[in-house]
């Protein structure tokens, strides 16, 4: 060290100098850096094990050290930490907090994911939706494991509807709803607002439409919105899953019936989301292995097979959304007679049945005018037929085939006008082209061609349906809700009939307190001509005979005790001032000669009832409900009239029960997690027997003598109907599922009627002679069988 000293004006300085060598100025820089703290970095993902899931409120902190890191939306986050080794505790609500050990190296970066293990196991993922406002009076939306693990459903969405209030059924383990006394093809099932042809594989299998697909259901029993036209019954909307763009989703199932698979792919470069799902049966080939190996020699074959296919593709455009979405079915079930050596080309051996349908919709969504415009366009195929066959080799012979091609596109306007008004608007046209196809040996008998002359046999019909509607949806206080809505809608027969229909619809709802609402709705409702279920071609056909009309008038109210209880009541009267329902006679008129017009098979009716529902909305770890349906359904028809010796004697008006009138419905279901990834569950179903009306049955008989004294059964009238026993049976589940780092497991075991109750259909109307000189008996002989099926399901969820 040197000093230099010197005055400037006074004032006196020393400066000193250090002289030093550039080796020693080298290391006085090494040296500090070797005595400050050497650090690294450790960069990572928090994650739900199993699904994946990022988890952007989680927070992340290392013992010892104060400051906790919290991870952004994605789940990442980053670590400076000494070198050495740390213990890192990871927590996120809803989650097991869990603890990692990490070697840090300094100047190295350690890449880590964090996974974090739910407190409740669920082989679901559900998203919480805003609830979209009430236009209608009741609505029962089911999200989530309500869907999927009520027992003896098969994890079937749809199903989950026949143990709602104000549904009877056809058969235990049928899924098409008889809601509030109508027919099951007055309830309209829709899927994002394209309505369903059909529903079921082979009408009693699993629904077209794979689980996966399907993010919550809404089921409306009442007056519906007026969105929803041309149907007198219940409306059912699946709506599907919202694409998820975080990342790729893929799921399969395997089962007794059939396997299926899922992928969603989210394109975040172009704001693309891509779903595709398929389903393929086996159950062709196990029913048909089991059926053909138990049968005895010499009789006839059996072959069985479906599949269906849904996809969607949505793309951001703008500050709009397009939607194309396509899905459709096909199902065969044939029999086959023992083949034989020597060829004969005209004998049948063998024929079935097929259903098929295609769907394509697209569908784009908008800001305009200060609202949303929502304009749909759909295409679809429909085919349902029974055919006959000769071989080996298979040779068509003949077939009876309903066909119909459909163009439908509708657009739908929502604004908000201020604070209390919202004005809902839009119109929709469907063209539709009916056509039998009949040749060969499933042709009319006796008849080339089918005669035009009756409706139900017309071999091509061409129709359009356009209708148009309006609702504004009125807050006048904090407490009510008024929304009255109309709707008309046209009905052409092309070149035959056109019918007009003006429908009117209120709805009210006023909250006595934050907890109570009280309800009330009414409307006018029209809809085609109808079968027993939905089939193509014949509503058209049946438009000659004009539209049924009826009215609906519903009251009610819901309490809400807690956030996750509802209970609620309902009320209804629906008078039936024209109906138009064809019985399964006149389908087989399809087939008969000529072409005599049918009578006019016009009537009348009502149904009314009570519903009570008490339900535990999915919390914590169990979901439930409790319901109690009390349901009368009349027709007012022109019946035959027979005397004691079986003789008719003329015919008359009478008011007659409905063929699938249940009194008493009762509906209990209950699903509880307990342990780690266990879940049980049970449904208890209790319902009054059907009247015996001859319509799917045999003739339904009453004890008479002959002319020499001698019992005998004769015609019993359906205005004096008999009743079917009652009905009860237990469902069961059980499910266990695993959560490995990346995927879900789920193995579940669904039976439905573990009780094994047996379920009497109709009653067999015999006489017995216990010995050649004793006098017959007459005996009336319950027939019917246990409705049981198994099904053991593997799910594994990416």
């Amino acid at each position: 060290m040197s000093r230099l000293s010197f005055r400037l004006s006074g004032w006196a300085f020393t400066v000193g100098l250090l002289l030093a060598s550039p080796a020693a100025l080298a290391e006085e820089p090494a040296k500090a850096a070797a005595e400050a703290p050497r650090k690294g970095q450790v960069r990572g993902t928090v994650r739900a094990r199993g699904t994946r899931r990022p988890l952007a409120d989680a927070a992340v902190q290392v013992w010892g050290m104060p400051d906790v890191v919290l991870p952004d939306a994605e789940g990442h986050f980053e670590l400076q930490l000494p070198a050495g080794t740390h213990a890192v505790e990871v927590r996120a609500p809803g989650h097991k907090p869990a603890s990692f050990l990490e070697t840090v190296t300094a100047g190295q970066q350690v890449q880590v994911i964090y996974r974090l293990d739910p407190l409740e196991v669920s082989p679901f993922e559900t998203v919480v939706r805003e609830e979209r406002p009430r236009t209608e009076v009741t609505r029962i939306s089911l999200q989530g494991p309500e869907l999927r693990e009520v027992p003896g459903t098969q994890g079937d969405p749809f199903r989950v509807i026949m143990v709602m209030p104000g549904v009877a059924s056809l058969a235990s383990g049928l899924g098409y709803p008889v809601v509030r006394g109508g027919q099951p093809a007055s309830t309209g099932f829709f899927v994002d607002g394209v309505r369903l042809p059909m529903l079921y594989h082979l009408m009693v299998g699993p629904a077209v439409v794979q689980p996966e697909f399907i993010d919550s259901l809404d089921f409306l029993p009442g007056p519906p919105p007026v969105q929803y036209g041309r149907q007198l019954g219940g409306t059912v909307e699946a709506r599907l899953s919202r694409p998820r763009e975080d990342r790729l989703h893929a799921s399969a199932t395997l089962d007794f019936i059939n396997s299926a698979a899922f992928l969603e792919v989210p394109l975040a470069s172009t704001g693309t989301s891509i779903s595709v799902g398929g389903r393929m049966s086996y159950s062709g080939l196990l029913s048909t292995l089991l059926v053909n190996t138990l049968s005895a020699p010499g009789t006839k074959s059996l072959s069985a097979r479906f599949w269906d296919y849904q996809a969607r593709v949505e793309q951001q455009v703008g500050r709009g959304r397009v939607r194309l979405l396509a899905l459709g079915s096909s199902d065969v079930l044939a029999s086959y007679a023992p083949e034989v050596a020597e060829p004969l080309p005209e004998v049948t051996n063998g024929g079935g049945g097929l259903t098929r349908f295609h769907r394509v919709d697209l569908r784009g969504l908008h800001p305009l005018a200060g609202g949303e415009l929502e304009v749909g366009l759909a295409v679809g195929a429909d085919a349902v037929g029974i055919f006959s066959e000769r071989g080996p080799p298979r040779v068509r012979l003949g077939e009876l085939t309903l066909r119909q091609e459909s163009l439908a596109g509708r657009l739908r306007w929502t604004r908000a006008l201020g604070s209390t008004l919202r004005l809902t608007a839009g119109a929709d046209v469907e063209q539709r082209r009916g056509t039998i196809v009949a040749t060969g040996s499933e042709a009319p008998a006796g008849s080339e061609y089918l005669s035009e002359d009756d409706p139900l046999t017309r071999p091509t019909s061409d129709a359009r349906m356009s209708g148009a509607y309006a609702e504004l949806q009125w807050h006048p206080t904090a407490r009510w809700t008024v929304v009255p809505g109309v709707r008309a809608d046209v009905y052409q027969l092309l070149g035959e009939a056109t019918h007009t229909a003006f429908e009117p619809r209120l709805t009210v709802r006023h909250a006595l307190t934050e907890a109570l609402v009280l309800k009330g709705g009414a409307g006018l409702f029209h809809q085609a001509p109808t079968v027993l279920l939905p089939l193509p071609v014949m509503d058209l056909s049946g438009l000659r005979y004009g539209l049924q009309e009826a009215m609906q008038f519903d009251v009610g109210a819901e309490w809400r005790p807690h956030t996750a209880w509802e209970l609620s009541t309902d009320v209804f009267y629906n008078p039936m001032r024209r109906t138009v329902e064809f019985s399964l006679q006149q389908l087989i008129d399809l087939r008969r000669r000529g072409g005599v017009a049918a009578a006019d098979p016009a009537g009348s009716g009502e149904a009314f009832g009570l519903e009570l529902m008490a339900r535990h909305a999915p919390a914590g770890d169990w979901f439930g409900w409790a319901s109690y349906s009390f349901l009368q359904s009349r027709r007012r028809v022109r019946i035959e009239r027979y005397d004691d010796q079986n003789r008719m004697t003329g015919t008359s008006w009478a008011t007659v029960p409905f063929a699938f009138e249940q009194a008493h419905v009762f509906n209990a279901a209950i699903s509880r997690k307990v342990g780690s990834g266990y879940t049980l569950g049970a449904v208890v179903h209790f319902n009054t027997g059907r009247p015996e009306t001859g319509e799917l049955t045999p003739q339904p008989m009453r004890q008479s003598t002959d002319s020499e004294g001698n019992p005998r059964w004769v015609r019993r009238e359906r205005s004096q109907p008999g009743r079917l026993p009652s009905f009860w049976r237990v469902d069961l589940r059980a499910a266990r599922t695993w959560t490995l780092d990346d995927l879900m497991l789920e193995l579940s075991f669904d039976l439905l009627n573990a009780s094994f109750q047996k379920e009497v259909f109709f009653y067999e109307y015999t006489s017995e002679q216990p010995s050649p000189d004793a006098p017959s008996t007459l005996v009336r002989k319950a027939r019917g069988f246990p409705v049981f099926f198994p099904m053991l399901g593997l799910k594994g969820s990416y």
